[in-house]
């Protein structure tokens, strides 16, 4: 039993800001309010924060925690609370019910006859009032389903004759029929259910918990959004990889052990046994639904899904599918279920399936013992599922199919683990291309079957290249004499010396010792890869070769997806045309790849064509479609577990342009994390200048510059050269204009504008001219700003580039603002909103806003200032010192103090308050959205 007014609670309660604010109005309003959801919701944090709030507006805190046993102690819970109440609260009691309490306190375990209950009921009225007269009372039950009966009718009397300043906040975990809370607080009380984390607030829960922010993809999964789960599950992954002395790997099984199998135990506990064994079938099949339970023997399986549902542990669809709301509740089940439960479980569903590989899957599943025939028809099922593009299930399958060989023949055995490995690399699945790995380097194989198993387990980590190291230097010594398997180890070499050492010329030298190998076997297929990857490397050094390299790779003849679709030269002329801007090329081509490599069933491919579909139709001015691709490649990621890393940057660009420039920040910092926890240096670029995107468009040029200075650190050090692969280079020269550093945008400009021009990449030029203009316009030619802004959305308009466009446009109605020239600003503003809103850019379009009567606008008195001056005029005029001004924009003291002479010199003004006089007799209020933005 816990009691007080403690509110000290453990930090799972992420994302509930809104719902505490929901509480209190149900409270206000009500005097009343019910909080409910499933164990490990947070409830109890949500509910001491209520109480904390409370207390910080002076109010008294009662609260009151029963534990299960208490249910079956007569007022247990009612003596507990009157324990915890102040003696001077008491002072006022008549003796009878002084004596009432007293008895209730010392005696709580004793027979009730005898006591005094009408004297005690009044006694609890009246300590409530007294406390409620000297400040507002709210009492907080928390675990509300363990209130023994007789302190459940003793509070719902006191409660329902206590004046409105006792307020009464009931928690409980709902378990069928009238809730406990309401019980206590009467009929209609507002009931509040904590919802489950989504995905954003599960990443931000396991990085204050120190865990890898990759994982969070996968651990909402699993969790499906329960926090005590979530944290359950990532300690649990974090230990298992500890344990192998690795870091925990995007793609490993969730091991749902220890505390994590408690926590889930304790959710499934809900259901009735019979309902519980209806889940058991449910979370046994692959594709479960209520007809699929009733055949395999499970008649009431409506009945019982519809009782696990109230209690949340599954989602049942109009059309029968059975969803677990949680990926490791079906794993904890079966981990829970003895053999013979599982083997007549899968039984029963072998029986009740219509897919004959599925068939195949649970009649290996309800035996353990080796079956010559069981075993060549589970191979069959893996063939099959390899022609649909199934991998991952016919790498499941190969595994089983290994499992089931019998002893004397170890040659079919060492065969179908070489598949399952195979197919697990092309799927993606790194936990099972390690299992089949380990499994044939366990066995008497050949050097090339022990090189293939190796190349699966690098096929399938992903951005995660970066640690497979010893891996690396296993296969090419197994492939040495053989020069198609030295050749395919060397490509994957390549690949890692872009991606993880972010070495683009040793890269493109290793692929070139790659072709040579390949010609020398007579693989025309590795030979094109290895063409590829020179071509790409080459368009990132500025090659001006790389489109002839590339045309050589696209001559030789090759599979539909060798070596998956994206290391093929027809994927990379897709790229190419996305980096000329030839978009409708670049479409067109994608939607003959995209059902191609649907078809190969390789989780990457896929994600690739989704990812390039985005940013296609994010250039595009199609912010819609982009955001469906962008969600479509997120959930694909987190399904196959792949490297979350890319996902994050896909979904923050699609944020940054169509959606919320605070959730794709969000997404961008996670992209971030996860690409520097896998050495992955390409993406962890991206995902910078995604960040120092989004930084710029609100505002926050300081931080921008900071952010996309991090890009050019790493894009120098990857010696990247054509600026059209990432367009980080106006948006930094931008950001450095907004932080009043003019002269040094304008040497960078000068720079990348030289090298973009000797490329021929206009839409690069384009924007660099932005940012051009802006800089005249901080250096004092308004007049040649204007123009070349002009001009520079023109061309931006023939390129077929319309967000680019309108942030043109913009930037053009600032500089007119700072000229004082209000409807040309008002124009360019009118036009750029008419750009964004039909792209469907949301965040843009309140951008580009006109303030209305009343709302915030440039200070003319600031008209004078640059961007980085007017924000310190602003704070300062508002009463910053020097110190809070430096700490909030992010600069030294003496760089402000040397801005501040500099907007007195400007503003003709001697002091701070001759400074806000200046800013006020041309305006109230500040900067608006539109001059924040770049």
């Amino acid at each position: 039993m816990c009691v007080g007014a403690g509110t000290g609670h453990a930090d799972t309660s992420v994302g509930h800001g809104e719902l505490i604010r929901d509480i209190d109005r149900a409270l206000t309003t009500h005097g009343r309010a019910l909080l409910t959801g499933p164990a490990g919701a947070g409830k109890t944090e949500v509910a001491g924060a209520v109480a904390a709030a409370a207390e910080a507006r002076g109010e008294t805190v009662l609260r009151l925690a029963p534990e299960a046993a208490d249910r079956w102690i007569p007022e247990a819970s009612a003596a507990a609370l009157l324990a915890s109440v102040p003696p001077a609260a008491l002072d006022r009691l008549s003796g009878p019910q002084r004596t009432a309490i007293a008895l209730l306190r010392r005696e709580k375990d004793a027979p009730r006859t005898g006591r005094d209950h009408v004297a005690l009921r009044l006694a609890v009225v009246e300590v409530l009032r007294e406390l409620a007269a000297r400040a507002p009372v709210l009492l907080v039950v928390d675990n509300a389903q363990w209130l023994d009966a007789e302190s459940t009718d003793l509070l719902r009397f006191a409660l329902r004759l206590t004046p409105a300043g006792v307020r009464a906040l009931a928690v409980e975990c709902v378990r069928g029929g009238v809730p406990a809370g309401e019980t206590l607080c009467g009929p209609g009380t507002p009931a509040v259910r904590v919802p489950p984390l989504g995905a954003d607030e599960v990443a931000e829960l396991l990085l204050r918990h120190g865990l890898p922010a990759r994982l969070a993809g996968r651990i909402h999964q699993a969790s499906g959004g329960n926090p005590r789960l979530a944290l359950a599950l990532g300690h649990s992954l974090a230990e298992a990889a500890g344990a192998r002395d690795t870091s925990a790997h995007h793609a490993d099984a969730l091991p749902v052990t220890g505390h994590a199998r408690e926590v889930a135990r304790r959710l499934l506990a809900e259901a009735s046994v019979q309902a519980r064994r209806t889940l058991l079938l449910a979370a046994l099949a692959t594709r479960p639904t209520t007809a699929l339970l009733r055949r395999a023997g499970r008649p009431d399986a409506e009945a019982e899904l519809a009782e696990a549902e109230r209690a949340a542990l599954v989602r049942v669809g109009e059309d029968g599918t059975v969803e677990f709301t949680a990926g490791a509740l079906p794993t904890a089940l079966a981990a829970d279920t003895g053999w013979p439960e599982r083997s007549a479980g899968h039984a029963a569903l072998a029986a009740a399936v219509d897919d004959p590989v599925q068939a195949v899957r649970h009649r290996a599943l309800a035996v353990d013992s080796p079956d010559d025939r069981l075993a060549a028809e589970i191979t069959e099922a893996a063939a099959a599922c390899r022609r649909r593009g199934q991998r991952a299930l016919a790498a499941e399958l190969g595994l089983l199919a290994a499992e089931r060989t019998p002893a004397d023949r170890p040659a079919e055995e060492l065969a179908r683990l070489v598949s399952a490995a195979e197919d697990a690399g092309w799927a993606g699945r790194a936990d099972l291309a390690r299992r089949a790995t380990r499994a044939v380097l366990a066995r008497d194989a050949s050097p090339a079957d022990r090189v293939r198993a190796r190349l699966a387990v690098i096929d399938a980590a992903g951005q995660a290249l970066g640690t497979l190291e010893e891996t690396f230097a296993h296969a090419m010594a197994e492939a040495a004499g053989d020069p198609s398997l030295r050749a395919a180890v060397q490509l994957r070499i390549a690949w890692k010396l872009n991606l993880s050492d972010g070495d683009p010329v040793r890269s493109r030298d290793a692929a070139a010792e790659a072709g040579a190998l390949a010609a020398l076997g007579g693989d025309q297929v590795a030979e094109a890869m290895a063409l590829t990857v020179r071509a790409r490397m080459g368009r990132i050094l500025g090659d001006p070769g790389a489109e002839a390299i590339l045309a050589e790779a696209l001559a030789l003849p090759a599979p539909e997806v060798p070596l998956g679709m994206r290391n093929a030269p027809q994927y990379l002329a897709v790229r190419h045309a996305l980096f000329d801007d030839r978009l409708d090329d670049a479409r067109r081509q994608l939607m003959v790849l995209l059902p191609a490599v649907q078809r190969t069933g390789s989780a990457e491919d896929v994600f690739e064509v989704l990812r390039s579909l985005t940013e296609v139709e994010l250039r595009s001015g199609r912010c819609e479609a982009a955001s469906a691709r962008a969600r479509r490649a997120l959930e694909l990621t987190i399904e196959a577990g792949l490297s979350p890393g890319p996902a994050w940057y896909v979904a923050a660009m699609a944020e940054a342009m169509g959606g919320s420039f605070a959730r794709a920040a969000g997404y961008a910092r996670r992209g971030i994390q996860a690409s520097r926890e896998e050495h992955d240096k390409v993406f962890l670029s991206r995902s910078l200048h995604a960040l120092g995107l989004v930084e710029l468009a609100t505002g926050e040029a300081t931080k921008a510059v900071a952010t996309l200075r991090s890009v050019a650190e790493l894009e120098a050090a990857q010696k990247v050269v054509d600026p059209s692969v990432l367009r980080w280079h106006g948006e930094l020269a931008e950001a450095l204009v907004a932080a009043d550093a003019p002269d040094e945008a304008g040497r960078l400009l000068d720079t990348v504008r030289t090298v973009a021009r000797s490329l021929g990449r206009p839409g690069v030029v384009a924007a660099l001219d932005r940012a051009r203009g802006l800089c005249l316009s901080a250096q004092g030619d308004a007049e040649g700003a204007v123009s070349l802004l002009e001009a520079t959305a023109g061309r931006f308009a023939s390129l077929g580039l319309p967000l680019e466009r309108g942030r043109t446009l913009l930037a053009l109605a600032r500089v007119e603002r700072r000229r004082r020239r209000r409807a040309p600003a008002r124009a360019a503003l009118v036009a750029a909103a008419e750009v964004f809103t039909l792209a469907g850019a949301a965040p843009w379009v309140e951008l580009a806003r006109e303030p209305g009567p009343g709302e915030s606008g440039p200070v003319p008195a600031a008209a004078a200032l640059t961007e980085g001056e007017a924000r310190l005029a602003l704070l300062v005029s508002r009463g910053a010192s020097n110190q809070e001004a430096a700490a909030k924009l992010f600069l030294s003291v003496k760089t402000v103090e040397a801005r501040l002479t500099r907007i007195y010199q400007k503003l003709d003004v001697r002091s701070r308050a001759q400074l806000a006089a200046a800013l006020a007799a041309g305006g109230q209020g500040g900067q608006s959205g539109q001059d924040a933005q770049a």
